[in-house]
């Protein structure tokens, strides 16, 4: 459990120089980040740390944009702190607590996230209810405004084994309240993919509006239905933190051949004014087409991507076919897009068409019955029907594959991102991992090993100090993280693996994922030209036009 100093060091670029790495104590002072070029593999240190290794500040993940609020306050809450934070038992989510401060199951949640106005306003909160909340949220709204009202910002305030997050988008004020060993940088990213789940059903200017014209306005009225949508959000967090810590989408395992040919579908299938054209299943991406002007001009950011993916994954969306407005934040938080969606073929297989002509509906249900039609030609019905039933398992993110398949004994789980993709395709960041297998079915451990990559992550992306190379032993398993300038990759291993068999076991699973890649990822996102949508009066009510 206990481990060596730590050191940090850059190390090589592949598998094959990694078994030549030579794993030593040494202290080396690097502080620039990923070097492009290997250094002598006879120079290789690593990061070891024990269990009890604490976090440096960490950097902001790089896909999602940096809070508008200048560098503020960081102070230390008294010991009563943890009387008025936040905390509670959910209303609609486990557990029923009705969010009562006062209430020790709902002050023992590792964590809670709260969105309300300026005026202070309760708009959500993780658990409970935000009537009972209310004075509570009064706390923090008071806190925000005494720190404003001395030209600062607050950011973070650290209170024994808690944080507490702010961050103010516009009218509106999210805080997160958290014992996980999660950074504060790591945290300010949920609250960014909460504030754009909000944005994504009003967009920023209506919100802005909204509350310029009545600043006390209860915004709960146009979000009723939204809380179980950002319910299921963090709760994916909490059970698989790899989209939000590699700012990435997960793709589901498919032979090259087939999903060449169903994105050679989707492009055929076009209508006037389609933006993008998605097949997912389970919250998962099977393939995507994107239009030419958005792929070259405008770049779909990964965290929208996966917004659409969990949209489409909603029990909502469980059946029959729905058209609805849907703006994308990163893409132009301004605006509307307007979505179709579909199950096709009375499988969980899904069929997002992303358009800007509000009067498409009976175009993108026309793309929809040639998709099926396509499906069906190429025999792929049987092939995404097998994907789906794998699928159907508690978590809906969960991976079609076990780690079982990379052979390589000790490794219990891992995440990986490829990093070399070509730069025209950069606006499609992958990654993929295993199903969570024993002794990771259970939620406590679950999140457990959550908290041990965000440990990883936030030492790996340190702004003070970034490293290359982690070795981490925990009390009951062994981990190893490791960025180059060709993929980044964190790894958990059976705690009675060893540094060198560590290595072996690394190299082994990079030579699968070489091997396997064409069947994990998409490495070449097929792209068409559509002509523009006729209807007259779209321009002020759709995001593509608005956002080139």
């Amino acid at each position: 459990m206990d481990a060596g100093g730590n050191t940090a060091a850059p190390a090589p670029g592949d598998a094959e120089d990694l078994e030549a790495t030579r794993l030593s104590s040494e202290e080396a002072g690097d502080s620039g980040g990923v070097h492009e070029d290997p250094p002598d593999p006879g120079d290789g240190d690593l990061e070891e740390t024990g269990s009890k290794a604490k976090d440096l500040p960490p950097s902001l993940l790089s896909s999602l944009p940096q809070p508008e609020a200048p560098s503020g306050t960081c102070g230390l809450w008294g010991p009563t702190a943890p009387e008025s934070s936040p905390k509670g038992g959910p209303e609609n989510g486990p557990g029923g607590q009705g969010g009562d401060p006062n209430d020790e199951d709902w002050r023992n949640q590792r964590k809670h996230v709260f969105v309300l106005s300026e005026a202070g306003k309760p708009i959500y909160s993780r658990y409970g209810s935000v009537e009972a909340l209310s004075a509570t949220m009064g706390v923090m709204t008071a806190l925000v405004s005494f720190v404003q009202s001395a030209g600062d910002a607050i950011r973070a305030i650290y209170a024994e084994d808690h944080k507490l997050v702010f961050l103010q988008q516009g009218p509106l004020l999210l805080v997160a309240v958290s014992r996980t060993p999660q950074s504060a940088a790591q945290l300010r990213g949920e609250l960014l993919a909460v504030h754009a789940q909000i944005v994504s059903t009003l967009t920023r200017a209506s919100v802005a509006r909204i509350f310029a014209h009545k600043q006390n306005y209860d915004l709960r009225r146009l979000l009723a239905g939204s809380e179980r949508t950002l319910d299921r959000l963090l709760d994916s967090v909490e059970r698989d933190p790899g989209v939000l810590l590699l700012g990435a989408v997960r793709c589901v395992p498919l032979a090259r051949p087939l999903r060449e040919a169903l994105g050679a579908l989707l492009q055929r299938c076009t209508a006037p004014g389609l933006a993008l054209s998605v097949l997912a299943v389970g919250g998962r991406l099977i393939t995507a087409a994107q239009e030419r002007t958005v792929l070259t001009e405008c770049r779909l950011d990964p965290a929208d991507l996966q917004l659409l993916l969990d949209w489409v994954g909603a029990p909502a969306f469980a059946a029959g076919e729905a058209w609805a407005p849907v703006c994308l934040p990163r893409f132009n938080p301004d605006g509307f897009f307007y979505a179709y969606v579909a199950r096709l073929d009375a499988m969980p297989v899904c069929l997002l068409l992303l358009g800007t002509d509000r009067e498409a509906f009976h175009a993108m249900a026309a793309c929809r019955r040639l998709v099926e039609d396509g499906m069906r030609a190429l025999g792929a019905t049987r092939a995404l029907a097998e994907v789906a039933s794998l699928s159907n398992v508690p978590s809906a993110s969960a991976p079609a594959y076990s780690v079982q398949a990379v052979g390589a004994p000790g490794l219990r789980h891992f995440l990986y991102k490829p990093l070399d993709i070509p730069d025209h395709h950069r606006q499609l960041p992958q990654f993929t991992s295993p199903e969570l297998e024993a002794p990771y079915s259970r939620e406590e451990e679950q999140h457990r090993l959550s908290d041990l990559y965000h440990c990883l992550h936030a030492r790996l992306h340190s702004t003070s100090r970034p490293l290359r190379l982690i070795y981490h032993v925990a009390e009951k398993e062994t981990l190893l993280a490791w960025v180059t300038s060709k993929f980044e990759l964190y790894t958990c291993l059976s705690p009675l693996v060893t540094k060198a068999g560590a290595i072996l076991v690394v190299t082994k699973l990079l030579r699968w994922v070489k091997k396997e890649e064409d069947r994990l990822f998409i490495r070449y996102p097929p792209k068409y030209s559509t002509p523009p949508a006729t209807s007259v009066d779209q321009a002020p009510h759709n995001g593509f036009f608005t956002g080139l």
